[in-house]
This record gives structure tokens, C-alpha cells and sequence, in this order.
């Protein structure tokens, strides 16, 4: 442990940022006040200086998270601004896969976060959609984006080898009993046009090629 005359003091900052990479790389369950103050080489109590406690803590991380989204801009076409929105979400949701279920309930209710909603919102309102079309076109949006995330999370076979993940979808699922799930899941493995297109995109594309025939109907 580094002496006291040679470390880095803490800072609110340096203790949010680093909870972050250690939340990311090991995922939140990992995260503990203790844990978090030997990495940085203090006491646990020396944190309390800066966070209040565990909620403040995440909460920071949390505001960290969302410093690295967009709202919808206020110019250009509505569509297109919802949707670079969006990527923006999703990406920094990539970063940290930790963070969309907080992020979705109570405790995830932060300022950043509420801004971003009413923002949607107001994008929405403003290019002409009623509040009934509107209520419905967030939800979709919003569900797309942190339903589909949650899932890409959850999709996650780190420490398996390519050669144990081919052995294991072989026995699984044989071509000749499951014969389309079997093409799905060789696509997986191969490279090819379908490898260019971002399946979030795509189902992004589609929700707003669908309320683009909403706002002309």
C-alpha cells in the first residue's frame, strides 16, 4: 500500500470513477465499500468523507453513466434525433451492463435520468404526435432500448472458448431435427453481411420507420 505522502488523495470524483471500473469489470454484486477503499489504498471510512453511503455511491456511478448519453437534439428531424439519442443510450448501457436495471426502477429516478425522459417526451409532442401516440411511442423506444440491452447483457459466455461454444451448439442443436435454429446459430459463428448491421439499430430502424407512418397517417 502506497504511504500516505505518495498517494492520490480521494476525491469524490476518483471514488465514483473508480467504483465504475470496478463495477464494470466485475459487475456491480462485486462492488463493497471495503473493497472499493483497499483498491484505492485507503480505509473504508475515509470514503464517508466524500459519499454518503452505498445509495450515493451508485447513485454517483449512475450520474457517471448517463453523463455519457444524449438527449434527443433540439434540431434537425426529430427521427434522426431520437435515434442517434438512442445509439447513445444503448452504447453507454454496453459499457456498463450493470447499470440498465438500476437505471430502470425507483432508485434510478435521477435528475440525468428524468431530464432524458421528458426530453424524449417533448421530441415526441413536438413532431406532432397527440399524448395518447406519444405515451405508447415512448414506451416502445424506451423498452427497446434498455429491454434490448438487458438482454445483449445477458448473452454473455465470457471464459468460453470459440471451440467450446461450436462443441457445445453441435450437441445442442442438431441440424437435422432444428433445422432453422441451426442456420440462426451457425451465423453466430460466421462471418457475413449480417455481421454489419447492429441488431439494436435494426430494431430501432423499425420502430421509427413505424411511427414515421403514425405521423403521416
Amino acid at each position: 500500500m502506497a504511504t500516505s505522502q505518495t498517494r492520490t488523495p480521494l476525491s469524490r470524483d476518483r471514488i465514483l470513477r473508480a467504483a465504475l471500473e470496478l463495477a464494470d469489470e466485475q459487475g456491480i454484486e462485486a462492488l463493497s465499500m471495503r473493497r472499493l477503499a483497499q483498491q484505492l489504498g485507503f480505509e473504508a471510512m475515509s470514503l464517508y468523507n466524500h459519499v454518503r453511503n452505498k445509495k450515493d455511491l451508485l447513485d454517483g456511478m449512475l450520474e457517471l453513466v448517463l453523463a455519457e448519453t444524449e438527449p434527443p437534439a433540439a434540431d434537425g428531424t426529430w427521427d434522426e434525433a431520437i435515434r442517434q439519442s438512442a445509439i447513445s443510450v444503448h452504447d453507454a448501457l454496453r459499457r456498463h451492463p450493470w447499470a440498465a436495471s438500476p437505471l430502470m426502477s425507483f432508485a434510478g429516478a435521477l435528475q440525468p435520468r428524468l431530464r432524458y425522459m421528458d426530453s424524449l417526451l417533448g421530441r415526441l409532442r413536438n413532431a406532432g404526435f397527440d399524448a395518447d401516440t406519444t405515451y405508447h411511442a415512448y414506451h416502445v423506444l424506451d423498452g427497446h432500448i434498455f429491454g434490448f440491452s438487458l438482454w445483449e447483457n445477458s448473452h454473455n459466455y465470457g471464459g468460453v472458448s470459440q471451440e467450446q461454444a461450436t462443441e457445445y451448439f453441435e450437441r445442442l442443436i442438431p441440424e437435422a431435427e432444428l433445422p432453422y435454429l441451426y442456420e440462426h446459430g451457425r451465423q453466430h459463428f460466421e462471418d457475413g453481411p449480417h455481421r454489419h448491421v447492429s441488431a439494436f439499430e435494426f430494431g430501432l430502424d423499425l420502430i421509427l420507420e413505424g411511427l414515421r407512418r403514425v405521423q403521416g397517417s
